[in-house]
């Protein structure tokens, strides 16, 4: 049983890693500007899903935010269009801290879950070679 919460833990790990790699990545370019004409920056959403047969999650994929993004006037930008609009990408940064708040502490909970598994493992062992 020990063991099976290290591994389950461990995938939750794996998966609350990629999740902070995707909010990181999300805040980094909230400012990200581009011209008109071009893509915005998208964000990235971890898609989690249970890892069947083996216990635990694995991350199943990624969604992305609107390539549309929203358009901002700044006649002065050097990516400026014609009518003074540039396209920054459509990322809330409050749901970004609240998601990064999120991933972090259940990547916290999940090493604690291992390093109290790993802990009752080692009491195990002394108490069999006594």
């Amino acid at each position: 049983m020990t063991l099976d919460a290290i591994g389950i833990a461990g995938s939750a790990l794996g998966v609350h890693r990629k999740w902070l790699d995707s909010v990181a990545d999300n805040m980094a370019n909230v400012n990200t500007a581009t011209s008109t004409d071009g893509d915005a920056f998208r964000a990235r959403y971890v898609i989690a899903r249970e890892a069947e047969g083996v216990g635990g999650v694995m991350v199943a994929g990624a969604a992305f935010g609107d390539a549309e993004g929203r358009l901002a006037f700044q006649p002065d930008h050097p990516l400026a269009d014609d009518d003074g609009m540039v396209r920054y990408p459509d990322i809330d940064l409050a749901s970004q801290m609240g998601a990064l708040i999120m991933a972090q502490r259940g990547y916290q909970a999940n090493a604690a879950v291992i390093d109290r598994a790993r802990e009752t493992y080692l009491a195990a062992l002394e108490i069999g070679r006594r």
